[in-house]
């Protein structure tokens, strides 16, 4: 356990380093923090804090730099002492950027990550609701020429899938309508496991002179559901990573881009973090990829009522000013669940 002034000196080289991304000396701290010490007390406790693992000091300057295991320190104490109290005005004014272009859960975490990229300048990530299971609430089918039809399907999670899908022959409206309200009746309340058994023995008994025309729809349905279930991943600012002088290396940068741009592996990073916990924040060599060991992922979830459904985060260098964006990430996943809320409570009005 650091002492009081160890602490006090590692704080204010963490803080130095992370507006300038320059090694910091003990002539900085001592011209910007009022320690109550000497430079010479302030270097002899830099240099307990680099045996210590605290501090690396790089080849090419007689400054030192932060370690992973200092900001570990620095986040926890933050963590432990964070009583996220919402600026109830900046909650307002992400709350009103979101939900301008937000119709749909897709739509609203699409947003928040360009939202997000844009207040943070980081790569910003949001993973849709795990939703696997999920059940039919609605299907509408709205005819649009002689042939063309457009199935709206509604799940009770509040996620809409629209498809268009053409007719081996025309179909009346009201006959259209007949079979929507048949389907609906049907399939509300089953998940995809459950919809092939039920509409087999139905259609049989009850709606026989439709069956050529379900027929065609049900592979639809099925497709549907299948891809309301499936975990989708948003991203935005991907390139931000160049504007860090820790990514000058365009090698360095590029690994960064290609693991960033491959959907499975980062929403496989993302849940195999946990999706329960609040807040996680994972630290350069914490990483278990090689091509993000010097950056930081700091992930929040969003959701549902009471339950935990998703997460978005933003990921960049380790040099973080963890504080704000730990508010700014609070501020997003209070507003992203408030959000759905509402847009479930539209489509139970519907």
């Amino acid at each position: 356990m650091l002492d009081n002034r160890k602490l006090k000196v590692l704080y204010a080289i963490i803080n130095s380093y992370i507006m300038s991304a320059e090694p910091i000396g003990s002539r900085t701290i001592t011209k910007q923090y009022d320690l109550g010490v000497s430079s010479a007390t302030i270097r002899n406790e830099m240099s307990d804090l680099e045996e210590l693992g605290y501090l690396n000091k790089p080849h090419s300057s007689s400054g030192r730099v932060p370690s992973d295991k200092a900001y570990r320190l620095y986040v926890n104490e933050i963590l432990k002492n964070q009583n996220y109290k919402i600026d109830l005005e900046k909650k307002s004014k992400i709350k009103k950027i979101l939900i301008s272009e937000s119709r749909e859960i897709e739509q609203l975490l699409q947003n928040s990550a360009k939202v997000l990229s844009a207040i943070t300048s980081y790569t910003a990530l949001a993973l849709s609701p795990n939703m696997k299971g999920s059940k039919i609430k609605h299907i509408q089918l709205i005819p649009i020429d002689e042939k063309q039809v457009l199935m709206v399907l509604i799940s009770n999670t509040g996620t809409v899938k629209n498809s268009i899908f053409r007719l081996n022959q025309e179909i009346p409206e009201e006959q259209i309508n007949i079979i929507s309200n048949y389907l609906t009746h049907r399939l509300k309340g089953l998940s995809i496991e459950e919809i092939g058994e039920e509409l087999s023995e139905g259609i049989m008994k009850e709606i026989y002179e439709y069956k050529t025309t379900i027929d065609k729809i049900i592979p639809i349905i099925n497709q549907s559901m299948e891809d309301i279930d499936n975990v989708d991943l948003y991203s935005d600012g991907i390139t931000k990573i160049l504007n860090f002088p820790e990514y000058k290396d365009l090698e360095k940068a590029k690994s960064f881009i290609s693991f960033i741009e491959d959907k499975d592996l980062v929403v496989d990073l993302l849940l195999n973090n946990s999706i329960s916990q609040d807040m996680e924040i994972i630290i350069g060599n914490e990483n278990i990829h090689e091509s993000i060991k010097d950056c930081s992922l700091i992930t929040t979830t969003y959701k549902l009522g009471d339950k935990t459904i998703g997460k978005i985060g933003i990921i960049g260098p380790t040099r973080m000013d963890y504080l704000n964006l730990i508010n700014t990430l609070q501020l997003f996943s209070v507003n992203i669940t408030e959000i759905i809320d509402m847009l479930m409570g539209k489509h139970i009005s519907r």
